[in-house]
Parts: C-alpha cells; structure tokens; sequence
C-alpha cells in the first residue's frame, strides 16, 4: 500500500513538472478532518482529526481549475458497544475502544469561480490505509480494507495567494473486512487553510 501512495505522489510530480507552464500553481494546506465511520459498529458522531498536505491548481481558463492534491488524513473514531456482536464469528470485536485511521488520499478535483473570491469544487478521490493506531479485533488482524473510494464536494475562498476551504467527502466503498452484518463507510467534514508557494 505503501507503493501506491508513492506511486500516486510519482503522477502528481511528473504531472506538475509537465504542465508548469500552462499556469499552474502549487501550495501547501493544513485543517481539521471532521470524521466518523457509518455502521452499527462505530459511535455517531464526528471526531476531530488532522489533515494536511500539497495541491496543485491548474487553470483551464478563467473560470475553470483542476486541483489534484496528495493529502494525508487523520480519521479517529471510537467502536460501539454493538461491535461485537456485529463481527465476523471467528472474531470478536473491541467495543468502546478509540482508534486513528491515517489515510493518504488523492482527490482530483474541478473547481469554477462563481466569483473571483469563491468556487465551488467536486470531484472523485482515492484514499489508502497507511497504518491504524490500535487493533480493533480480537484475535488480531486487520479489520479494515486498504483502499476507499469516495466523491467530494465543498467550496473555497481564494484571497490572493491565501485559500481559505470547507468540503464534505462520502465514501463509496465499504472498508470493512470483517463484518458481514455491518456497513462501514468513511464520512469526513474537512476546515483548511491553503498557501501557494509559486
């Protein structure tokens, strides 16, 4: 999983280097990662996470961008008292017990200005599953799959070389591997401050 990350940073590097003079930018940003996991086996509710990483935005004409970004994401949630029993029988779950899930994810997004000030963006992302802080099953093993699939949606405030963001990502994919009961899906409400460096 490792290599796919890399591999995803590979295409985004050679796809700047390519296309630097067709007006595009690169920044940095950092934010809060609003995040919960759908499903019987997790509490409601978001918890608060980090988020942070690198954007490129490349102008298809005044009003149109592209904006791939490389961002690693910090997803905490907490397992409920009904995880048990939703697990796989072989396995048992750990209820009430907080984990961090970190994710690097790759949206690739359009983005059009409404105003100069503001656009609206969306587009589809690819998340991978870098490491979890805590063993959730019982025996151990990994209870999560590795890759998630989603669509984002949000808008951005652009005051010069500052970017000011809100967006909302809903996963597509179930990333549960281990209850067949339950549906697990990666919901995250991320708040970012961007900069761009050239």
């Amino acid at each position: 999983m490792r290599k796919a990350g890399l591999l995803s940073l590979a295409v985004i590097v050679f796809f700047v280097s390519g296309t630097r003079a067709q007006g595009l930018h690169l920044g940095i940003k950092a934010g809060v990662n609003l995040a919960q996991i759908t499903g019987r086996s997790f509490n409601d509710g978001y918890q608060t996470g980090f988020s942070g990483g690198a954007f490129a935005e490349l102008k298809l004409s005044s009003k149109w961008d592209l904006q791939p970004e490389l961002l690693y994401a910090q997803t905490q949630v907490t397992t409920s008292n009904e995880f048990y029993y939703t697990s796989d029988p072989q396995f048992h779950g750990i209820p009430n017990r907080t984990i961090s899930l970190n994710y690097i994810n790759v949206p690739v997004l359009i983005s059009y200005k409404l105003i100069p000030v503001l656009s609206i963006q969306a587009g589809p992302s690819i998340g991978f599953l870098m490491s979890t802080s805590e063993n959730i099953m019982v025996p151990s093993q990994d209870a999560f799959k590795t890759t998630d699939f989603s669509v984002v949606a949000g808008a951005q405030v652009n005051l010069s070389r500052v970017k000011l963001g809100a967006r909302y990502s809903y996963g597509l994919t179930d990333i549960s591997k281990v209850t067949p009961t339950d549906t697990w899906k990666n919901q995250n409400i991320q708040v970012y401050m961007g900069f761009l460096l050239f």
